[in-house]
């Protein structure tokens, strides 16, 4: 049976080559870029094609007029079929071609197939569901970062032909928010990202512990830039007001919850197989000392006027100040003359200034991703360096 199913599938194969090879150039149809998907997303379902993708990827870098031809292929491939495995090698073709340096892909937006309630019509539902789960799973992820890239692309643009603003503290605000804003969307990215666990018999599928490879990896790229953001955040913290510092405490939660939940994932993913999850750097958690801080400069927000803020400082100085007047009970002014409110006070507290408030980040020391050396593998590319 499965003998059978090889031969159908590659029989398939082979007649949508020949129907590509006499299809005509159009604007939306390339009958190379065709036949270079067809086989990228074969039925054979032992290993992926590596040839054949990195060819799609190289149409792409050769011309951003590619892009249609490429995102038309795939999107015919994946509404004609009702196997698993040209799902998911179609899957693995658009992470692959997202992850490709070139500003082409931040055009995509949504990907243009819909796999949400993908099932397998080659089998019985009750041996393909695992199967179904993770094609359903995959899908989701990959068309919420396509998503995310394209909005962020559209921002940057907006910003870059938009005059600047001038240097205020208004302006540094909505630096912060707009970092924070794409900080909590990365980690809706991990959130999907720990979703796509392989179940049954979808953990022994040869093509599914390979994409599980790129998952990991996918995984440590988004949470290191997680990091990343967050500490530039917290560098600058005491230029954003409380709304703001707010925001910056439920990412560091988040983020901190994420790193307990991924290394339940990363022990999963080592008990079924993936080679990555072993070899790829532990995650570390978020000290809860330095969240508690964080809260402490929250708490030390006031919605009260400035000058209220002062008039309490200068209270509390005075009770611990010692006072130092002339024979006559009255203080000496700057130029020597006797004043009944003026006098002279020496305090054991440091006057503090500016950058003794904005200098301190309670994340500085802290490694939030400990590297692990291994020469298993290389060190992983920046997927998302495009963010």
């Amino acid at each position: 049976m499965r003998l059978w199913k090889r031969a159908s599938g590659a029989l398939k194969d082979q007649n949508s080559i020949w129907q590509a090879n006499l299809s005509r150039r159009t604007a939306l149809r390339n009958p190379d870029i065709e036949k270079a998907v067809i086989r990228a997303t074969s039925h054979h379902d032992s290993s992926f094609d590596r040839r054949s993708v990195d060819r799609v990827c190289e149409w792409l870098r050769l011309s951003p007029f590619n892009l249609k031809p490429i995102l038309w292929s795939i999107s015919n491939r994946m509404e004609n079929t009702r196997s698993w495995v040209v799902a998911l090698k179609g899957l693995h073709l658009m992470q692959t071609l997202t992850n490709c340096r070139t500003p082409a892909v931040k055009k995509i937006g949504r990907l243009p197939f819909d796999l949400s309630n993908f099932s397998d019509a080659h089998g019985r539902a009750a041996k393909t569901w695992p199967l179904n789960a993770f094609v359903r799973a995959y899908y989701a992820f990959l068309d919420q970062k396509s998503t995310v890239v394209f909005q962020h692309a559209a921002a940057t643009a907006a910003e870059k032909g938009a005059p600047p603003p001038p240097p205020s503290a208004e302006a540094a605000e909505l630096l912060i928010v707009q970092e924070l804003v794409l900080l909590k969307k990365l980690q809706g990215l991990v959130d999907l990202l720990m979703q796509i666990r392989p179940q049954g018999r979808a953990a022994f599928a040869p093509l599914v512990i390979h994409v599980m490879d790129g998952i990991i990896i996918e995984i440590y790229d988004l949470y290191s830039r997680i990091c990343r953001g967050i500490a530039v955040v917290l560098m600058n913290i005491y230029s954003a007001g409380k709304a703001e510092a707010a925001m910056a405490l439920n990412v560091v939660k988040k983020a901190s919850q994420q790193g307990e939940d991924l290394s339940y994932y990363f022990e999963f993913c080592q008990e079924i197989g993936v080679v990555n999850a072993a070899d790829f750097p532990v995650i570390d958690r978020i000290p809860e000392e330095g969240i508690r801080e964080l809260e402490q400069i929250i708490s030390g927000f006031s919605d009260g006027p400035p000058a209220k803020e002062s008039k309490l400082e200068d209270e509390e100085e005075e009770k611990s100040a010692i006072v130092v007047v002339d024979e006559g009970g009255k203080g000496i002014n700057n130029n020597n003359k006797y004043r009944d409110d003026l006098k002279t006070i020496i305090t054991d507290n440091w006057e503090k200034f500016d950058e003794d408030f904005g200098a301190k980040n309670p994340f500085a020391e802290t490694l939030l991703i400990d590297y692990v050396e291994s020469s298993k593998i290389q060190e992983p590319p920046d997927l998302i360096t495009f963010l």
